[in-house]
């Protein structure tokens, strides 16, 4: 798999691919599993939700909210790396109304106003400012009205205010984009293509934000 945007460290193959969920949980020092658990939790999924998971890579979060549906709920996840996808459907399996799909997320995708929850987890950051609007609008088409979008992923701070054993990490590990994104204020990205009734719920010393949004207005009013 290529690079389509050559600074980011999001566009995962290779050994992170692989080794993804046990980098994660070294890299949040073991909190990532009950971290996402309780982000899940406050999506407040309904059975008979339909869900899209925006950058779904090993199905690790699939699973969490695959638990809050019944057989007449269902979850889309969308990915492109080929060593994710291999993972998300060995989770996955045996759960027949999950699937995944080859695709990008910040092209056209082919659903509309299809999903009750769009769900983004740490990729959002990965991108440059202009692609992070376009994978929102993508999110605010696919989207029922009000039908909800929630992004977990970094607040917004200042790394040199951070505490020296979480400042280092962040400048060792993260791409240029990621500096950019925690100076960016997500909700007003979020207003300004169509979304209200924002709901925030932080982690991590407040690093880390699940920011809800409600879209309120109808694709083909626009």
């Amino acid at each position: 798999m290529c690079a389509y945007y050559k600074r980011s460290k999001v566009e995962i193959n290779g050994f992170t691919a692989k080794y993804y969920d046990i980098l994660m949980d070294i890299i949040t020092f073991g909190i990532y599993s009950s971290l996402m658990q309780k982000a899940v939790r406050l999506m407040g999924i309904k059975s008979e939700d339909r869900i899209i998971d925006l950058g779904a890579g090993t199905g690790r979060n699939a699973c969490l909210m695959m638990k809050y549906l019944s057989t007449k709920g269902e979850l889309i996840g969308l990915d492109i790396s080929n060593e994710m996808i291999v993972q998300f459907k060995s989770k996955c399996a045996g759960l027949a109304n999950v699937k995944i799909i080859n695709q990008r997320i910040d092209k056209a995708l082919p659903y509309e106003d299809e999903f009750d929850k769009a769900f983004i987890s740490f990729v959002l950051h990965g991108f440059p400012q202009e692609i992070r609007i376009r994978i929102i609008r993508n999110a605010s088409k696919v989207l029922k009205k009000h039908g909800e979008f929630f992004i977990m992923d970094y607040n917004e701070f200042s790394v040199e205010e951070m505490p020296l054993y979480l400042r280092i990490p962040f400048k060792l590990i993260e791409c240029p984009y990621a500096f950019d994104f925690i100076e960016r204020d997500s909700q007003k990205m979020l207003a300004e293509e169509g979304f209200d009734r924002f709901e925030k719920y932080l982690f991590f010393g407040g690093y880390i934000r699940l920011l809800k949004g409600v879209k309120y207005h109808d694709n083909a009013a626009e």
